[in-house]
């Protein structure tokens, strides 16, 4: 089946909205042949300005800056910035310099410092290893307690989310997030709906009950995360605890959740937990023959994303360009 016309539509959106602010997005993997590919056609499309964390080669693309953390000057400031950021751990000089000159380091430092608006890594790095690097190099954004992550899926029928957008979360790093934790997962994603699909987020928080319909520890959980969001973010559009019919579907939300300004319409769901947010997604884009975009970091103080070891030069292309639009 062809990818959905909805994904197609949104990338291309994406593309030009990047291509107006021209950032500066680097990639900690600069010799693997597929960012170095990726990297050409965002420099020759005028889209970004990518730099590669890589010694120069002697056949260079047009437009590509190369920079190799060894012979850098800009090495001692970022170990410098490391090692304030990391001395309460126990870190050394000595230490945050040699992990300051480690790629995926050296091009998150890059980013916290101000000299790249964001990276891309991944390509050869467990996405623990590049979480990792993210969190200790460019920090939680404020008031935020944890990194997560979140797919923008994109299905054939266009009545569902926004034009046939959907933002789905936690899908690939909090296994087991507490009440407070699923909070901000909510808030993060209701931000990154915002920010990529350019459309107000209207946020469920998804359980197998339905507004009390399920008596269970894991339905209070989920109760007990819309009121700490509710708390923080009064403004937001958001529910729970609703099944995903009920978050989807306006018949069955208006039977289930009658007065729900977000059941039958919902563009951002929140799963209970990693397995169900996995597990979900995944159906979607199997059975529903969606595309499933991503995933993306979020409650970064800047942006920094993960690609899977496995992606091809236009997965590293699209995170990119996912970035750029990340750094507003």
């Amino acid at each position: 089946m062809p990818v959905p016309e909805s994904a197609t539509a949104f990338l291309a959106r994406l593309i030009e909205r990047a291509r107006r602010s021209k950032k500066k997005i680097v990639f900690p993997e600069g010799s693997d042949p597929r960012v170095v590919d990726a990297a050409a056609r965002l420099a020759q499309r005028g889209i970004l300005q990518p730099i590669l964390i890589a010694r120069r080669p002697g056949s260079a693309p047009e437009g590509v800056t190369f920079i190799d953390p060894e012979t850098s000057p800009a090495a001692s400031k970022y170990a410098a910035l490391y090692y304030e950021r990391r001395r309460a751990k126990g870190i050394t000089q000595v230490e945050a310099g040699a992990v300051a000159r480690r790629p995926l380091y050296f091009a998150d430092l890059m980013v916290a410092a101000g000299d790249a608006d964001g990276s891309v890594g991944g390509a050869a790095n467990t996405t623990a290893e590049t979480v990792r690097a993210a969190r200790h190099a460019v920090g939680v954004k404020p008031g935020f307690r944890l990194v997560s992550s979140v797919f923008i899926m994109a299905v054939h029928n266009r009545d569902f989310g926004h034009k046939g957008l959907l933002a789905f979360a936690d899908c690939g790093i909090v296994i087991e997030p507490t009440p407070s934790q699923l909070a901000d997962i909510a808030i993060a994603t209701a931000e990154s709906t915002r920010t990529l699909l350019d459309a107000e987020p209207a946020v469920a928080l998804l359980s197998f009950s339905t507004k009390g319909s399920g008596k269970h520890k894991q339905v209070d959980a989920v109760v007990e995360a819309l009121r700490i969001v509710r708390e923080r973010a009064p403004q937001l559009n958001v529910d729970g605890e609703l099944q995903a019919d009920a978050a989807l579907a306006s018949v069955v939300g208006g039977s289930k959740a009658p007065g729900s300004t977000v059941a039958g319409r919902a563009n951002t769901l929140i799963f209970p937990n990693l397995a169900s947010g996995n597990i979900g997604y995944k159906l979607v884009e199997r059975l529903g023959d969606a595309a499933a975009i991503g995933p993306f970091l979020q409650g970064l103080a800047k942006p920094a994303n993960d690609l899977s070891r496995g992606c091809s030069a236009d997965d590293v292309f699209n995170a990119a360009v996912v970035t750029a639009i990340q750094c507003g």
